[in-house]
């Protein structure tokens, strides 16, 4: 590892930027984006653990369905990272860091049958989906329509995939009932 060092900018800074948006205006544009992008990155690893571990007469469907789900979730967050540096901030990049401002409530370690680990995802899909409409208000309030308009993008992606994993936890199934016992 380089033992010289030289810090282009500090983190939880917000510099002057080239879109023209007031420093103050940024900042907390900025603040937001950064809760967003770490409950982004918290979501996409649970969804990965599922997708490891889902097990049952339906896995290669749900398995495909969540590396779809997280893939584009890992989309989202990359956009968002590069929306904050635009914005004359600094993304959270850290796990530490991540996980200390992500405003959603990773799964423990454990290992849930797949019902309990689609309404854990569910859940956290919708405490995102409302951090979002928020996020939408304030971006359009400050007068930045392009975070807005991606915002809007990201959550009409996790509004749709919410909407199949509540189909997922309907009732009906192809499945026997033989096969469940």
């Amino acid at each position: 590892m380089n033992t010289q060092k030289t810090v282009q900018q500090e983190a939880g800074t917000v510099e002057e930027n080239a879109l023209r948006l007031e420093p103050e205006k940024a900042e907390q544009i900025v603040e937001a984006l950064n809760r967003d992008l770490a409950d982004a990155y918290v979501l996409y690893h649970q969804l990965h653990k599922h997708h490891w571990n889902v097990e049952g007469a339906e896995f290669l469907d749900v398995h495909v369905f969540l590396q779809e789900v997280y893939e584009d979730v890992e989309v989202a967050a990359d956009d968002l990272a590069e929306r904050l540096q635009a914005l004359g901030g600094v993304p959270h990049a850290s796990m530490t860091t991540l996980a200390e401002h992500a405003t959603v409530e990773p799964e423990d370690e454990d290992v849930y049958d797949i019902r309990t680990s689609l309404a854990n995802d569910l859940e956290m899909m919708g405490d995102i989906i409302e951090s979002y409409r928020e996020h939408i208000e304030l971006t359009a309030g400050l007068g930045d329509h392009a975070t807005a308009q991606m915002l809007r993008e990201q959550l009409e992606t996790i509004e749709e995939h919410t909407h199949h994993i509540e189909h997922y936890l309907e009732d009906d199934t192809l499945v026997l009932e033989s096969a469940t016992n």
